[in-house]
């Protein structure tokens, strides 16, 4: 089966959604199967596997939802994209977020293929949607095979486009991702390490993670917080606040961190933890955590909550109560046996979400759509 896979987003700028597109590839080509990658991708000859990136248009950054999406916007997109697809003449093709602008929906409008799309997002509200929808209900058909990542995620798709979704969960490489291996000798020094994975955007919650380790030091002084992900123009902020809350032996960042690195990072945490506020459809990050055996302290939003059961692989604490995930951070400190039990459930949790497991659910939507079209 020859099958595209479409990435509204930077190819060269890692994120969820890349992420996932590149997993889904990696896999599919193991399985013998030929599969691309259409993307803009500013860093051209950017690869995480074995893929082939067909690049299309440049990307922009765009602010959107307390994030940046670095989306091509170009009037000469839908031409390049009809020639790409009669060139290409895929079986099936896999558009991720159907409606992002403007590539992904220029391939929805102008494939004649089968096409599958898989919805990431998840936010309170979408002025886009709500004013796009009517044009949006028309195009939705085309889509043969509708993929929500998760719950909150279907939820929040279906309250603009109602239909029929089915949910296949995001992935993650339960091998990579393990308790076994290389460990950062740097942090090694007995101090408890606490661990946070993302960008410094905002809605991610670093500031209160700061604000909650300032809590945290006046009743135990014997931690490290790791910040791992790229920097951003919040990063000085984010250092000031560490300085006037008299972190500074207390926080690391590292800034970006290669995909080669990151286990051991997680494996040198003792516990991993993510306040985000909002816009998280799926908590990727915390599986990776579980998987690599360690204990969660996160937020009790949809997102996240869909993946660790309160009490199970972690704690969940309200969304910007600093004061309630600083006690659920000393409850973890003080306890290495719960953080211990937190992490062999999570790790049972994870191992459902393998690639192999995903993938496979995704090959098998295809192949209906395809027999389904056949038939017909």
């Amino acid at each position: 089966m020859k099958i595209g896979l479409v990435s509204p987003y930077d190819y060269s700028f890692p994120g969820g959604v890349v992420n996932h597109i590149a997993h889904l590839a990696h896999h599919f080509i193991k399985s013998g199967h030929t599969a691309k990658i259409i993307a803009p991708c500013l860093r051209e000859g950017t690869r995480y596997f074995e893929e082939e990136v067909t690049v299309i248009g440049r990307p922009f950054p765009i602010p959107i939802y307390g994030s940046i999406a670095r989306v091509p916007i170009s009037p000469w997109l839908p031409a390049q994209v009809r020639y790409m697809l009669k060139k290409e003449k895929f079986d099936i093709v896999h558009i991720h977020e159907p409606f992002a602008p403007m590539l992904s929906l220029s391939v929805l409008a102008n494939s004649k293929e089968p096409l599958v799309g898989t919805f990431h997002a998840c936010h309170p509200r979408s002025r886009s949607y709500w004013v796009s929808k009517p044009i949006m209900k028309r195009m939705l058909p085309r889509l043969k095979g509708k993929i929500a990542v998760s719950k909150p995620a279907m939820e929040y798709i279906s309250r603009y486009l109602p239909s029929e979704y089915q949910i296949i969960p995001n992935g993650i490489e339960i091998d990579r991702f393990s308790p076994e291996g290389n460990k950062r000798e740097e942090f090694l020094d007995g101090k408890i390490n606490i661990l946070f994975v993302g960008r410094l955007e905002k809605r991610k919650g670093v500031g209160q993670l700061i604000e909650s380790c300032g809590e945290l030091k006046n009743r135990f002084s014997n931690f490290r917080l790791i910040i791992v992900g790229p920097g951003t123009r919040l990063r000085p902020g984010y250092e000031a606040q560490v300085e006037s809350l008299g972190l500074k032996d207390h926080v690391v960042f590292t800034d970006w961190v290669s995909t080669e690195d990151l286990p051991s990072y997680y494996r040198t945490a003792d516990i991993f933890c993510s306040p985000a506020t909002t816009g998280e459809s799926f908590g990727i990050i915390l599986l990776e955590a579980m998987a690599s055996g360690k204990p969660i302290v996160a937020t009790d939003i949809s997102g996240y909550a869909s993946v660790v059961t309160h009490g199970q692989e972690g704690l969940l604490v309200p969304v910007k109560d600093t004061k309630g995930l600083a006690s659920a951070l000393l409850t973890l400190i003080e306890d290495k046996s719960l953080r211990e039990q937190f992490g062999m459930r999570g790790r049972i949790t994870a191992e459902k979400y393998s690639w192999d497991k995903v993938s496979a659910r995704v090959m098998d939507l295809y192949k209906q759509i395809l027999n389904g079209s056949q038939s017909q």
